[in-house]
């Protein structure tokens, strides 16, 4: 019995053993459990810093899309605007086409009539070289009457000449029969001059003294004045008809007349 007891007593013992030994392999599991689960809380703590980074870089990168965004919404109205514009534009451009088209029909209708004036343009060249042929005859003769105009222009100027010539003859002429008539102007006061005298002196030899002596000095003093005053314009225009005379002498106007 005692042996049974110890037997029990020893069963007893590797029993608690095996469930000390239990108890510990428990305890080093929830050791492991524990270290796994501080691993786990690590690991959960970076990941919640990184989620917090993750959610500070979306939060940022969401700010920039929405700034984006804004951008893409102004960008959107202005392609808007530049599309209205483009929209202008084409329509501009379509206008522009229909007028070069009625300005490619007008060039057409130009190149034609172009052309026929081309075409008139060959007959007014050939009628111009029938032209030129005709003017080259008139222009020859042309330089024919020109050289008779020429030849009858030197025989104008020679009768130019001598007809100045002849004018400068006729009035030295005119200044000589000027002298002269000048001469005989003076001749006659000369005369008149000696008849007063010879009156005078007539009347005071039949009166004798007497108050007609007046009368009479009167006269001869008269018939002296005209005497003195004719005398001298004689000797002036007498020696002026001389010098006259002498040019005339040489005077080219007229060899043909003396």
């Amino acid at each position: 019995m005692e042996q049974t007891a110890e037997s029990k007593s020893l069963q007893v013992l590797e029993e608690i053993k095996q469930l000390l030994d239990t108890g510990l392999g428990y305890e080093s599991d929830q050791l492991k459990l524990l270290e796994l689960q501080t691993e786990f809380e690590k690991r959960r703590t970076d990941a919640t810093s990184n989620l917090l980074h993750y959610s500070s870089a979306t939060a940022k990168y969401t700010e920039d899309q929405t700034a984006m965004a804004r951008e893409r919404t102004s960008l959107t109205r202005v392609q808007t605007k530049f599309s209205s514009r483009s929209t202008e534009l084409a329509n501009i451009r379509t206008d522009l086409s229909r007028d070069r088209s009625a300005m490619a029909e007008q060039r057409t209708e130009l190149a034609l009539n172009r052309t026929e004036l081309a075409r008139h343009r060959t007959r007014l060249s050939t009628t111009r070289t029938d032209l030129a042929r005709l003017r080259n005859g008139l222009a020859e003769r042309r330089n024919a009457l020109s050289e008779h105009r020429t030849d009858l222009a030197k025989l104008r100027n020679f009768m130019s000449a001598d007809r100045t010539t002849r004018a400068l003859t006729r009035t030295r002429l005119s200044l000589q029969r000027t002298e002269l008539a000048r001469e005989r102007t003076f001749f006659a006061m000369i005369r008149t001059g000696l008849a007063f005298l010879a009156v005078g002196l007539t009347l005071f030899r039949y009166f004798g003294v007497s108050p007609w002596s007046i009368f009479d000095g009167l006269l001869v003093g008269l018939s002296i004045v005209l005497v003195v005053y004719g005398g001298r314009g004689y000797r002036r225009a007498h020696q002026t008809e001389v010098r006259i005379a002498d040019s005339l002498e040489a005077d080219p106007g007229l060899s043909g007349v003396v």
